[in-house]
């Protein structure tokens, strides 16, 4: 056993825990999020943090752990997990199957893993609260990035019923798998874009949306000019550190509405916390401001 597990076992002090995995994870605000609920409904159970390298061993370490530690009731995932994970986990929800990725896992009660996927739901639910004014029916979106989280977020706007979506890669045969998948069969149209022209096909976008992690803490900024976006248009970046990632300050400047990441987190975190600890919950501004100054 890892120290990683043993220090979220030492943590957990043989109560109920979750935790959110990933590599890197330290930047997560996760265990604010689910704390927050913990406190706020007198739960004694604990959510730490995983760090699981990306590879098979590792993740088979983590499949390993979780089902045989009896108090352990599941977990989150992150970055670089969400697809990887797939085949070690004993079922995978329906929903989480068609997106191809999954954030939740969820231990049940005869010991085996499930799969899930709440980034669709946190994606629009967060969408429609920062943006009350787009709707789908608008016009075209732009979405950067074809990883698991670009995979929830393309499902979500298409289910939607957004008229054409554009998609841009840095690595464009991932974008065309990822439009082939999820081309709708009522002719409205998924374009794959190549990525040198990211600002250029910006022209009549109702809604730009940043999945991949430029922009991100540690990680080179989102090379974009937003020239060419509609001022009406959303801006939409599901990092979260920090908060206001340089895409996002730069929209905000010249008018866009923005959206940032903490939304999502926020509102995709209410599946794992219902099924692990057994209670209801929903996001409040005073829970973001206990995450935010997490």
């Amino acid at each position: 056993m890892s120290d990683a597990y043993d220090t979220l076992l030492n943590e957990a002090k043989g109560r109920p825990f979750a935790a959110i995995v990933g590599w890197p994870v330290d930047h997560s605000r996760s265990p604010a999020l689910h704390g927050f609920w913990l406190k706020q409904h007198g739960i004694d159970a604990h959510y730490g943090r995983m760090p699981v390298e990306p590879n098979r061993a590792a993740l088979e370490t983590l499949v390993a752990f979780l089902k045989k530690t009896p108090n352990a009731r599941g977990c989150n995932l992150t970055l670089p997990h969400k697809i990887d994970i797939l085949p070690l986990l004993d079922k995978i929800d329906p929903a989480a199957a068609r997106i191809g990725a999954v954030n939740t896992v969820i231990k049940r009660a005869d010991g085996s893993l499930e799969g899930r996927n709440s980034d669709a739901f946190g994606f629009l639910a967060a969408l429609i609260d920062g943006a009350p004014r787009w709707t789908a029916a608008k016009g075209p979106v732009v979405v950067l990035g074809a990883g698991g989280a670009a995979r929830a977020v393309v499902a979500s706007l298409v289910d939607a019923g957004v008229p054409e979506l554009r998609l841009l890669n840095r690595t464009q045969s991932s974008a065309i798998e990822l439009g082939t998948a999820f081309t709708p069969s009522d002719g409205r149209r998924i374009a794959i874009e190549r990525w040198e022209d990211r600002s250029a096909v910006l022209e009549d976008a109702t809604l730009l949306v940043n999945t991949t992690s430029l922009g991100m803490k540690g990680q080179p900024p989102l090379d974009i000019d937003l020239a060419r976006l509609p001022t009406d248009a959303a801006v939409d970046d599901i990092v979260y550190v920090p908060l206001e990632t340089p895409l996002l300050a730069a929209a905000r400047a010249r008018g866009n509405r923005c959206v940032d990441g903490l939304g999502m987190l926020l509102h995709q975190g209410r599946m794992g916390f219902e099924a692990w600890f057994g209670l209801k919950v929903a996001v409040s501004a005073e829970q973001r401001a206990a995450v935010l100054a997490a």
